[in-house]
């Protein structure tokens, strides 16, 4: 590795309790108007945007909900046993906070052209929270930034989810025919379903975020639902463990290997096995979000915070609650599932679901396959964006990198690239450092822009133009663009 993985949790912890304690844990006092926004109750059909409030939440958390869900959890329960399970929700309650700041951000000073497309997140707030070092310095900074997401894109959001894609496949084609000799073992095979896979992303990634957004409305809440089903279908099966269980895991958070596990869960769940988990600190999420129809910032910064409730209270909670009530009648059968499965953890999570019945596993298989492709899609738009700040935006250049994405996808499933992986997490850690420095600078301007809007809403006046809050880029951003004076590039009321 060429980082160290506890800095990188240490940095994304404290930033989380820090905004947590700035915002007065908007997180929770917020939910309800989280809820009430991902809904549409504050929505206005004239409002700039590209997708709806629910669309553009969906296909965020595609991007979230990915392997990290199975094989991430099954890891971090292994090695920090049951009561890492406490630390992980802790750490997604926390990030909630994160997101909100990083996505108000995105839609705040996105900007929209003259084809309507949006164009925002991090590489548009951070050249205003780094201004003062001078624009050498900032277009190296959000360079970097780019060029780390767009990799991740390719490699991490890319090859690494199309590999388990045809390894969860090929494991339960294997399983429901009884012979590890089918079509798609060897090579041959594993280039058909590389190629398969590939043309099935294309078909949903040339139309951009709408045609993402359209997939991902319909494909991230049928997903999440079948899986918490089939979750809760091996708890109750495993019911008669449920004092256990629940005693381990509140036994377990406090004890040295419970906190330590919790902790390097937290990375493997994130930065190994996804992208840190719920994303939240990375600046991914504030691309897909940017392009939400709406003329309050904050409003989708309060969506925003719903996805790491979803992706890691909610998905990741119920996987390690299935790993526990399976393997934790008592601390000997934990402790042999444990070394049965040291190689490779993800055996937990089979091996727990096939306690429901015999080959219930292949649901799961199912589920990985869903969760890559869909991380899959969100991951290309991401890297997409962050291609066109590098090179410009053209429909020639557009279709290079699509076909750059769809070629790493087929190469994905013929090879084994631990390496690769190594660096495309050194890569993540470059975004995360980068991007809450500059959340911190504008949290500022984050928090007056929630004051506004919570303002509004307890006077009913959500449906009215807001009078936007000036930023530290220039005190004169308004409304009113017969005060403003010359049109800015950057426009957070586009």
């Amino acid at each position: 590795m060429l980082w160290d993985g506890s800095l990188l949790v240490l940095w994304a912890i404290v930033a989380a309790i820090g905004f947590t304690i700035y915002f007065k844990g908007v997180q929770f006092t917020g939910f309800v108007v989280s809820l009430e926004t991902v809904r549409g109750k504050w929505s206005r059909d004239d409002d700039p945007g590209e997708v709806s409030h629910f669309q553009a939440l969906t296909a965020a958390v595609s991007g979230t909900v990915g392997l990290g869900n199975i094989a991430g959890v099954a890891a971090a329960v292994s090695l920090g046993g049951p009561g890492a399970t406490f630390w992980m929700i802790l750490a997604g309650l926390l990030g909630m906070c994160t997101k909100f700041v990083e996505c108000t951000l995105g839609v705040r000073y996105r900007t929209i052209d003259e084809n309507g497309e949006v164009h925002g997140g991090p590489f548009k707030y951070l050249p205003v929270a780094f201004m003062r070092l001078g624009r050498i310095p900032v277009a190296i900074i959000t360079g970097i930034f780019a060029i780390s997401i767009m990799l991740f894109g390719i490699i991490g959001g890319g090859m690494f989810q199309a590999n388990n894609a045809f390894a969860g496949i090929r494991d339960a084609l294997g399983t429901v025919t009884g012979s590890e000799d089918t079509i798609l073992h060897g090579d041959a095979g594993a280039l058909i379903f590389g190629i398969i896979f590939a043309g099935l992303v294309a078909l949903v990634i040339i139309g951009g975020i709408k045609s993402i957004a359209k997939v991902t409305a319909t494909l991230v809440p049928a997903m999440a639902i079948i899986y918490v089903a089939a979750c809760l279908l091996v708890i109750f099966a495993n019911f008669g463990n449920i004092g256990a269980a629940f005693g381990a895991i509140i036994s377990g958070a406090f004890s040295p290997e419970g906190v330590a596990g919790g902790m390097i869960g937290v990375i493997i769940i994130g930065v190994q096995r996804a992208a840190f988990s719920n994303e939240a600190g990375i600046g991914s999420a504030p691309i897909a979000h940017s392009a939400v129809r709406t003329r309050r910032p904050v409003s989708e910064g309060f969506v925003a915070a719903l996805e790491p409730f979803i992706d890691t209270v909610v998905v990741c909670t119920m996987t390690a609650l299935v790993i526990v009530f399976a393997w934790y009648p008592d601390q000997a059968t934990w402790d042999g599932a444990v070394e049965a499965n040291a190689e490779d953890p993800i055996g937990l999570t089979f091996g727990a679901f096939d306690t429901f019945f015999n080959n219930f596993s292949v649901l799961l298989a199912i589920a990985v396959f869903l969760f890559a492709f869909s991380t899959l899609i969100t991951w290309s738009y991401y890297g997409l964006q962050a291609w066109r700040y590098l090179v410009g935006t053209n429909q020639a250049t557009d279709t290079i990198f699509r076909v750059i994405v769809c070629v790493f996808i087929v190469i994905g499933c013929l090879v084994s690239f631990a390496n690769i992986i190594d660096f495309a997490d050194s890569a993540l850690f470059l975004c995360i450092f980068i991007n809450v420095i500059g959340l911190v600078i504008l949290a500022p301007v984050v928090k007056k822009e929630m004051q506004q809007y919570l303002n509004d809403r307890k006077a009913g006046r959500l449906m009215e133009d807001p009078e936007y809050i000036p930023g530290p880029e220039d005190m004169k951003i308004v409304v009113d663009e017969s005060k403003a004076g010359p049109k800015r590039d950057i426009a957070p009321h586009q």
